[in-house]
């Protein structure tokens, strides 16, 4: 067996760090991904896929007017030709440009089953047609004409178009949407007559502020509807520093089932929700009790939205309803603004309003001029073929004699008439029933119309005014062929300040809320007479038993100082063992329970850190809106109670203990707090508030409740150290 040296590095081999190696990699990875597959370009508005699949369908002649080709076929097209990718990553990109529900101005005429807004998927390439819209037409217009620039494609075969013509600021009317290395793009769709409208005013105007083309473009306009409720003010913003949101609620309405009974329709649906997501969600909310308002929600949709929402009870008010539904569910979203698109240049720029349409202009202008030009140089080249024939008309006996007598006849003509090349080869090349009279006329007509056309483009050419005035004529025809009534309708940002609260059509029911050691939450309904009959999971056992109300808002604290906020009507049914407590706030794995209680409006709270420090905290300002929590002690949490009394009673780790009046604690809304008691060493190990008229209570080590008659000798000031417990005293309760 011969075995065969290695062969030489051939400088193959690079010696480098591996952290160099990486990031020059990674970097690499990212500016592709950035440039060649994210982000789209502010001119057309289109990736690259997008871009090349309408090019290859141009080149198939898949117009308008021609009849549709398999999706397949498009998709090897494209795959083959230009996108070197997955056929199913092109072929999403194709069914998406043909969705109504999700392009406001579709862009592929798809004939099959292309999904639908239940969030069905196409079907297969195979089975379904498609061919390009009017809307793709005028992108793709003056493209054969070279208008724009061309590159090689991925295998050196031919050619695509770096960008296209673009006949409208597609950018703008479809959006867009994506995420590369570090940064992302989400682009809403808006109504392309409010934009070529603005466009008209820029022109017009260059210095129009952003500030008065928000005023012609009010906001987005998306393809499936619904009502923006985000404010004037929220959009400006957005449409200036090209970074923001549009609140986007789903449209409604109250049907009226006679005496005192109605229900809510909702007839359209916000971007991109899909309805029977939607519905599962409600179903959800409803079985959980998450929603009290809902009683049923029913789909009875057919080519129009009609979502059924039955109230439970027919004193709510349908307002109230709906937006405790738009906090709850996906009936209303938040439609994130971030412009982030490639330049010219190709460079990742965010861009507002005004610099998006004046990209596309300028765009337009560079196409105008190229297309002139292009047009100029052949009509120039006809011109010079006709002065040619007219040449042979004036003189035809004798170019009829060189033809038929000259052994070179070319050479003869161009010296006898002072020909070119070009016009000699044209003339020999011309049929003899071209020379009758009547080819003379029209040969005389078309000079003439040409030479007008070529002084009015070369004009064109020379003058950024009436270059302007070209575009903006191209936009009005534009704006015939794709003008569509608004569908999204832009309200102002909704006040519920004046709607009454949740809580308030919620049945008040006694329930008992159950919280184990490990942190599982139910409720059972009325009192539990016998906490020890209650079951846990094997080897859980009972933490906290609370009376509430199912209207009761439930404050938990942890030990890390956070306070969270439940609605009590949210928690679990009391049959089984209930459900985490940290799937319903976002709880550290670390921190611990340290106290339960229900919501009392104006109610104040004692809280102690484990140093011994503490402070009194309004119950209003604990109150928390997200799954966080509220942060109100700096420092570890050892006990948050109510404090209904007028003296504190505190025990350290230390056996020693000090009793003061409430009133020597501070109020505040969050904090350290003040010393409460001093330690040589250890720290704060129970605190308890209690009323002087009946003297604290504590537990001894066999779980025995003592009174405290002599209560009163540990009586001092707060921050003493205090002096030696009774005996077995270790805590309160």
């Amino acid at each position: 067996m011969t075995v065969l040296a290695p062969p030489p590095d051939g400088g193959r081999i690079v010696e480098e760090p591996m952290s160099d190696a990486l990031s020059r990699r990674y970097l690499a990875y990212a500016l592709s991904t950035i440039t060649n597959r994210a982000l789209p370009d502010v001119r057309d508005g289109f990736k690259p896929v997008h871009r090349r699949i309408l090019y290859a369908m141009h080149d198939m002649k898949l117009n308008p007017q021609a009849a549709a080709r398999k999706c397949a076929k498009v998709v090897g097209e494209v795959m083959g030709g230009y996108h070197p990718h997955g056929d199913a990553s092109i072929y999403d990109a194709l069914v998406r440009l043909a969705q109504d529900f999700s392009q406001r101005y579709p862009l592929v005429d798809g004939q099959g089953n292309f999904g639908n807004i239940d969030g069905d998927n196409a079907a297969a390439m195979r089975y379904t047609e498609c061919k390009l819209t009017a809307a793709a037409q005028l992108l793709l217009e003056g493209i054969d004409q070279d208008s724009v620039d061309f590159r090689p494609t991925y295998d050196d075969q031919d050619q695509e178009p770096v960008v296209l013509p673009a006949g409208f600021p597609n950018l703008l009317a479809n959006g867009s949407s994506g995420i590369a290395v570090g940064m992302a793009t989400s682009i809403p769709p808006h109504n392309v007559g409010e934009l070529i409208d603005a466009c008209q005013a820029l022109i017009a105007d260059p210095s129009t502020s952003t500030e008065v083309l928000a005023t012609i473009v009010p906001g987005p306009d998306f393809p499936t509807g619904g009502v923006a409720v985000e404010g004037h003010a929220s959009i400006l913003e957005a449409y200036s520093t090209g970074r923001g949101g549009v609140r986007l609620r789903a449209r409604w309405e109250v049907e009226d089932l006679g005496r005192g009974v109605w229900r809510i329709v909702v007839t359209e649906m916000p971007y991109q929700v899909g309805k029977s997501k939607l519905i599962e969600g409600l179903a959800e909310l409803i079985e959980q009790k998450k929603a009290p308002l809902l009683a049923d929600v029913r789909d009875e949709s057919a080519e129009d939205i009609r979502l059924v929402l039955e109230p439970r009870s027919r004193t709510i008010e349908p307002d109230v309803l709906m937006e405790s539904l738009f906090k709850l569910s996906d009936l209303e979203i938040r439609f994130p603004i971030n412009m982030n698109v490639l330049d010219a240049t190709g460079t990742p720029r965010v861009m507002g309003l005004k610099a998006c349409l004046q990209a596309f202009l300028d765009h337009r202008r560079e196409v105008l001029v190229r297309r002139s030009q292009w047009r100029i140089e052949r009509v120039e080249k006809r011109l010079h073929l006709l002065e040619g024939l007219r040449i042979v008309f004036l003189n035809l006996d004798e170019v009829i004699r060189i033809v038929r007598e000259e052994e070179q006849p070319k050479a003869v003509l161009i010296a006898r008439f002072g020909l070119t090349e070009v016009q000699a080869d044209f003339i020999l090349d011309t049929r003899l029933r071209q020379l009758a009279r009547l080819e003379e006329m029209t040969i005389e007509k078309e000079f003439n119309a040409l030479s007008e056309e070529l002084a009015t483009l070369k004009s064109l050419s020379s003058s950024p005014d009436k270059q302007w005035k070209a575009i903006s004529k191209e936009l009005d025809a534009v704006r015939k062929a794709l003008v569509s009534p608004r569908r999204t309708t832009i309200a102002e940002a909704v006040d519920t300040s004046a709607i009454a609260s949740i809580e308030a059509y919620l049945p008040r029911e006694a329930i008992t809320v159950i919280l184990s050691e490990r942190g599982w939450i139910r409720a059972t309904k009325g009192k539990v007479e016998d906490p020890s009959e209650l079951k846990f999971k094997e080897g859980d056992s009972l933490g906290w038993l609370v009376p509430a109300y199912t209207t009761d808002k439930l404050l938990i604290g942890a030990s890390d100082g956070r306070v969270f906020t439940i609605g009590a009507d949210r928690l679990a049914s009391g049959r089984g063992h209930g459900e985490p407590l940290r799937l319903m706030i976002d709880l550290d794995e670390k921190a611990e329970i340290v106290g339960v209680m229900t919501h009392v409006p104006g109610g104040k709270l004692l809280v102690a850190s484990k140093d011994g420090y503490g402070f009194i905290a309004p119950e209003d300002d604990t109150l928390a809106q997200k799954r966080g929590g509220k942060q109100v002690l700096n420092g570890t949490m050892l006990s948050i109670q109510r404090a209904t009394g007028d003296h504190v009673a505190t025990i350290g780790e230390n056996i020693k203990a000090l009793i003061f009046p409430l009133a020597e604690l501070p109020e505040m809304g969050r904090g350290k707090g003040v010393r409460l008691q001093m330690f040589k060493q250890g720290g704060l190990a129970d605190i308890t508030v209690f009323e002087a008229a009946h003297g604290p209570e504590w537990v001894d080590g066999g779980g025995r409740r003592r009174n405290w008659p002599d209560w009163k000798d540990w009586l001092g000031k707060r921050a003493q150290s205090g002096r030696q417990g009774p005996r077995g005293l270790r805590k309160f309760r």
